[in-house]
């Protein structure tokens, strides 16, 4: 294509992707994550494994902009890059489950059909954390609505109506919201609007006994459009493409099976990590442990080292042992899980912190650290010391490093404090002590942070003080040894 023609927008014609699909799936949120994830999953399944579902994406709120994929024929273009088993993956394809994409807010009328759909199956949904929620202010059945459970209470009861409660005409919802339960949570507001509304007890019923409901677990980082380095990206496409996306390469899709969902998509005929499991809490506990975990462990030594990305920190000789064998001798013997599976977990995760297409600052993650670090790595450092009745001394030295953290500067160097007010405040007033004893037994008896006294485990508090008389004292590697020997 020579440089100064002008790229025709994405469309179906230019692009080849002109098979029209039978509508088998609502989608509450057309965002970068949904495009990136689940119309990712539905793409490769229909191209695949002949799924042939389409979507239909319906915008959430007001200000969404549905507009502009409607414009190019609802596709788009998916980059997936990553480290994937030590190997760096490039690849892009577009995506062409959608099939259409509507405004509730301008076309009532065309979300209410949806409901007619004779092959419809299937709801999801990320409409954020805060959009499974009830308002209270959503007290009439005539819409549109904002509120997404509202929503979607009158598309189940249109298409309740309109199939005279059929038990075969019944939805299976797959919220991917990151909220524990998120399924059940969601049917409970469902319910909720049903009783608010009057809209009766066979209607209650059926959507208790004809509809499933399954909780999920996602995880996929799915930055979006590539704005610091669009020019990069333009230049590998023949047409223009505003709506394209960039994921991460790595996927893990966790569904809590119901009513034999395996038999309804053939998940297991594509190359993703897509679950269909009894039980999720095994999968949410490693992630949350190890994931998330590994995050938080090695956030305040690699920030005391200099540190300010996540790929720099475990590229770096000494953050990135310290965090593999804290995850592989202190984190990963604590989950009661099978040592291979966690194994294999942590090595893939590891991969995700070395992405080169993915810049993660420290500084984000640093967000609410306090209470970050009670839900992803304190229950590691208890059930650590109920079993092996001693410290695990390299989360004791990660729980040091955050109390020195919140000193709130190191050097020269302010660092990058963002917390509740609170809490900057008690560790302000904690490091007005210039004994390290002190400073730590103050820090680890708040339990405002830690919702219990750690001082009451036995030899924290000293190891804690030696520890930032150690990161005061010597570079944090050497720090780290000399913590470590002394211990011994």
């Amino acid at each position: 294509m020579m440089e100064n023609q002008i790229k025709q927008k994405l469309n179906r014609e230019i692009s080849g992707q002109n098979t029209k699909l039978p509508i088998k799936i609502v989608q509450f949120g057309g965002g970068n994550f949904m495009r990136g994830f689940t119309d990712y999953v539905i793409d490769k399944l229909n191209k695949e494994a002949a799924f042939n579902a389409g979507i239909v994406n319906v915008q959430p709120t007001p200000g969404g902009s549905v507009h502009k994929l409607e414009e190019q024929d609802n596709l788009y273009t998916l980059f997936s890059r990553g480290i994937k088993k030590g190997k760096i993956i490039d690849e892009k394809r577009v995506i062409s489950a959608i099939q259409k994409s509507i405004n509730p807010y301008t076309d009532y009328r065309s979300f209410l059909e949806l409901a007619k759909e004779e092959e419809l199956e299937f709801i999801f949904s990320n409409t954020t954390e805060t959009g499974i929620a009830y308002d209270d202010s959503e007290n009439n059945y005539t819409g549109p609505h904002k509120n997404f459970p509202a929503k979607l209470t009158v598309l189940l009861h249109e298409r309740f109506k309109h199939f005279n409660g059929a038990e075969d005409k019944g939805l299976r919802i797959i919220p991917c919201e990151l909220i524990e339960d998120n399924a059940f949570v969601l049917k409970e507001i469902i319910l909720k609007y049903a009783s608010l509304w009057n809209l009766g007890a066979n209607f209650m019923n059926w959507v208790e006994n004809s509809n499933y409901f399954h909780n999920t677990l996602v995880d996929r980082i799915v930055p979006g459009c590539p704005k610091d380095d669009l020019e990069t990206y333009e230049e590998q496409l023949e047409y223009e493409d505003p709506m394209m996306v960039v994921s991460e390469i790595f996927l893990l899709w966790v569904i809590q099976d119901a009513g034999n969902l395996k038999k309804r998509i053939p998940f297991h005929t594509i190359d993703e990590q897509v679950l269909v499991v009894d039980d999720i809490e095994p999968y949410r506990l490693r992630k949350v442990r190890i994931l998330n975990g590994g995050h938080s462990l090695m956030l305040a030594p690699a920030l005391l080292s200099g540190k300010e990305t996540v790929k720099e920190s475990i590229d770096n000789q000494f953050i990135g042992k310290f965090l593999s064998e804290t995850v592989f001798n202190e984190v990963n013997p604590t989950l009661g899980l099978d040592e291979t599976e966690l194994k294999d977990f942590a090595e893939e995760v590891f991969d995700r912190f070395r992405n080169p297409f993915i810049k993660h600052h420290l500084s984000s993650i640093a967000l609410y650290f306090v209470s970050k670090f009670k839900v992803r790595i304190l229950p590691s450092i208890l059930t650590y010391v109920e079993i092996n009745n001693k410290l695990p001394l390299n989360l004791t030295f990660s729980l040091a490093c955050l109390i020195r953290f919140y000193q709130g500067n190191f050097g020269e160097k302010s660092l990058p404090l963002n917390d509740e007010e609170t809490i900057i405040n008690k560790f302000k007033e904690i490091w007005k002590n210039e004994d390290y004893d002190k400073v730590a037994e103050l820090a680890l008896s708040e339990t405002s942070f830690w919702d219990t006294d750690l001082t009451e485990i036995h030899g924290l508090k000293s190891a804690v003080a030696k520890a930032l008389w150690e990161i005061d004292h010597q570079d944090m590697e050497t720090a780290y040894h000399n913590f470590i020997q002394s211990n011994f």
